[in-house]
């Protein structure tokens, strides 16, 4: 027997209410991730799949490289350096930059067992490697009189990158495919993200970030970084190309910086109350709305089925599972 027309309306209205009481739009989970070794802190740079890499502060405030596979962190550190930073990670090739006693940095390309020195010939005051994709490596470099150059090496030649806003400089930060992503500082000294599709330049500005946005890692058309508001404090973002949303993780007291994304997941860095850098990972899960009204739509249709009154059962359903 099917339910009479003022049980369907009931129901109609019950769908509807439950529906527009659900939250709207993406939700993040967020989950710490420090390095056992890392008495000093932990910052998360790079991911590619379920490999993430970074580097932590030891107990004698030396910064060594990790990989972690999502159970295990490995410490990776260039036998050239005293310090070692890892920032990028495509497949099992890893980038980053390595600095000697007197403070120079050079860039680095990690294949898994080797390291290979990368540094940019027109950075003669250092050279930073942040961003990889397949053969596709993304940084910048100092040149002769301290400026930062931005550069993509495609396995053979370094070619510079420059927004041509960037007169104070530019930072090439991730890079996905063609697509690179990174900062520019203008001739008032503000920083601007940016996205470069291999032949414009696009200026990425979160509406939010009053003090400036610094776009950092790219996946599709997935981008992230950080913006600082009018306090200068800074918060992670999420760019999917048409919307920016806010990434700030609970734990966070000075800051939360979103530095790496792969798919639907985020990773980077946020600032306790102490001060102390800790790695985070975020996963970006589907709107719950969306989730959710298909299974009431299909309890509805299950009710229907088997002669139920739709009242009744959906109220029954909902109570039963509030309690759980």
């Amino acid at each position: 027997m099917r339910p009479k027309t003022g049980a369907r309306t009931l129901l109609c209205l019950t769908f509807l209410a439950v529906a527009a009481a659900l939250p709207a739009g993406a939700q993040f989970v967020y989950t710490t991730l420090n390095d056992p070794l890392g008495v000093g802190g932990t910052s998360v740079n790079g991911v590619s799949g379920t490999n993430i890499v970074g580097f932590y502060w030891d107990n004698s405030n030396v910064a060594n490289g990790f990989l972690y596979d999502g159970s295990t962190f490995t410490t990776l550190n260039d036998p050239l350096g005293v310090h070692t930073f890892a920032y990028g990670i495509s497949g099992a090739n890893i980038v980053g930059h390595y600095s000697v006693s007197s403070g120079l940095a050079n860039g680095f390309l990690y294949n898994g067992s080797t390291f290979a020195t990368l540094n940019d010939p027109l950075g003669v005051n250092g050279t930073y490697a942040y961003g990889i994709s397949g053969t596709n490596i993304v940084g910048f470099y100092l040149d002769s009189s301290g400026l930062a150059n931005g550069f993509l090496y495609n396995g053979s030649t370094f070619a510079t990158l420059n927004d041509p806003l960037g007169v104070g400089g530019t930072y090439a930060y991730g890079v996905s495919g063609a697509n690179i992503v990174g900062y520019y500082v203008d001739s008032n000294t503000n920083n601007h993200g940016f996205f470069y599709n291999g032949s414009i330049y696009t200026t990425l500005d979160d509406p939010l970030g009053v003090k400036g946005t610094f776009a950092q890692g790219i996946s599709g058309t997935n981008i992230v970084g950080y913006y600082l508001d009018n306090n200068s404090a800074a918060h992670g973002f999420l760019y999917n190309g048409s919307t920016y949303t806010t990434l700030d993780h609970p734990l966070q007291v000075g800051g939360t910086y979103a530095s790496g994304v792969s798919g639907v997941n985020i990773v980077g860095t946020y600032y306790d109350g102490i001060g102390n850098p800790n790695g985070f990972t975020t996963l970006l899960v589907p709107e719950p709305s969306t989730t959710i009204l298909v299974g009431l739509g299909s309890l509805a249709l299950l009710c229907s089925r088997r002669g139920v009154k739709y009242r009744q059962c959906l109220l029954s359903r909902l109570t039963r599972r509030s309690r759980d």
